[in-house]
């Protein structure tokens, strides 16, 4: 009988099931529980997902809640100084703020509220990006590169937003201020589900592969419209901020002149900041040369200046005065200058590749990317000019912003005009 001692270890082919010696080589023990098809690693188990429902449900009403408490605190600190200020007013202004912030009009009775404040729809289509991530991650489909499950989650967020925006018509509804639930429920979904998709690509990694199929061409040429674009809503944000700064004064009066308090004051002060993305747009449009319009047979260019009288809004201190003229002029050549400085971009990142490859860069490819960057821009201004303008009311106020058609067609032609000339001054005069 072989027996077994503790400087010894035993083997475990001497260890039957119940874990006592046996002398001799057992069957090997089944592991109990697990089926056919079972991971093979110690202690692996199988991922679960929180139901579909539940994580839409979920994502959406907390997109819906860190973009509407923001609101309910601008609105707030207005009402603070009102005798008849109440927290059920505040929520039920900061609602129908909240559904401006998507699009949604509103009926006053000084007529329909539709002008946009689009530092709130930022944040909407921000927070509902998110909303399609964490459903999509909820989903399993993290990485999967499927279409499917983005647009299953996508749908999912877009129709539990939906139901919010019915909810937050019915319950803004009050002293003359409301909104059609059918038309919140019918922008909400909407907005919820576009917004939602683009998280939702993204989280699945489809993007990933429909950017490697895109010839380099049309690549460049989206790259640098999309550079010229975002370049002339700055020099807009620029020049709207200078003309701001210069008239703080008035501002200042403006401000002063509703005699709310510091409270109320910083309230006014923080929708003014709300609208701050569409005077930028404004004043792009006012660079590149349709201008835009403050009210009903009206127009501020930099041509002519023609407006009547305006409402006490702290943003419109900042409107010019009269036509460019002297060194304003400058500014009609801003937006030529940057499509010319997308252009230099364009050509020195190509010829940065071609040296890089050995091969010299060759001038098809770069003009036509230069000259596909004009439409581009112009789609991505003329789409910002469309969404930043919307009526202040009722009467000679229902038309405020610019023309989104006229912005597009003069952004293309500046834009391409300008890619082109610098694009080619840039491969022109660079050695190879």
């Amino acid at each position: 009988m072989t027996s077994i001692t503790p400087d010894q270890p035993r083997r475990s082919a001497d260890v039957d099931s119940d874990d006592r010696p046996t002398g001799r080589a057992g069957p090997v023990p089944r592991t109990r529980g697990r089926g056919p098809g079972a991971s093979d690693r110690p202690g692996a188990s199988r991922r679960r997902h929180a139901p579909l429902a539940v994580a839409a449900v979920v994502a959406a009403g907390w997109a819906a809640l860190t973009s509407y408490l923001p609101v309910v605190v601008v609105l707030g600190l207005i009402q603070l100084s009102e005798d008849a200020a109440s927290l059920t007013g505040a929520l039920r202004a900061g609602l129908a703020g909240w559904l401006l912030g998507h699009g949604v009009p509103l009926g006053t009775s000084a007529g329909p509220l539709g002008l946009v404040p689009l530092t709130l729809t930022a944040l909407v289509v921000w927070r509902l990006t998110r909303a399609g991530v964490h459903t999509t991650r909820a989903l399993g489909a993290r990485g999967s590169r499927q279409l499917r499950p983005a647009f299953v989650a996508a749908g999912a967020v877009g129709l539990g937003y939906a139901l919010l925006g019915v909810l937050a018509a019915t319950g803004a509804d009050s002293g003359g201020t409301g909104a059609s639930p059918f038309r919140a429920g019918v922008t909400l979904g909407a907005v919820g589900a576009v917004a939602a998709l683009v998280g939702a690509l993204r989280t699945t990694g489809v993007p990933d592969d429909l950017v490697r199929r895109v010839p380099t061409g049309l690549h460049d040429g989206v790259r640098t419209g999309l550079v010229a674009g975002l370049l002339l809503v700055g020099a807009g944000a620029g020049s709207a901020g200078l003309a701001i700064a210069t008239g703080g004064g008035d501002a200042a009066d403006m401000i002063g002149a509703y005699q709310t308090g510091v409270a109320g004051q910083a309230g006014i002060t923080l929708v003014s900041l709300a609208y701050a993305p569409n005077v930028a747009i404004w004043a792009t449009s006012y660079l590149l040369g349709p201008g835009f319009a403050v009210g009903t047979d009206t127009a501020v260019r930099t041509s002519e200046v023609s407006v009547g009288a305006l409402p006490t809004v702290p943003l419109l201190a900042g409107l010019p005065r009269g036509p460019v003229d002297g060194v304003g002029a400058v500014l009609l050549a801003v937006p030529v200058l940057i499509g010319m400085a997308a252009g230099w971009l364009l050509a020195r990142r190509l010829l940065r590749s071609a040296a890089d490859d050995r091969t010299p860069a060759a001038w098809g490819p770069l003009l036509g990317a230069a000259a596909l960057a004009g439409p581009v821009a112009g789609l991505l201004v003329g789409t910002a000019a469309a969404v930043s303008g919307g009526p202040l009311g009722g009467g000679r106020l229902a038309e405020v912003g610019p023309l989104a058609w006229q912005v597009t067609a003069v952004a293309t032609a500046v834009v391409a005009v300008g890619a082109v000339i610098g694009a080619a001054a840039t491969r022109a005069f660079t050695r190879p």
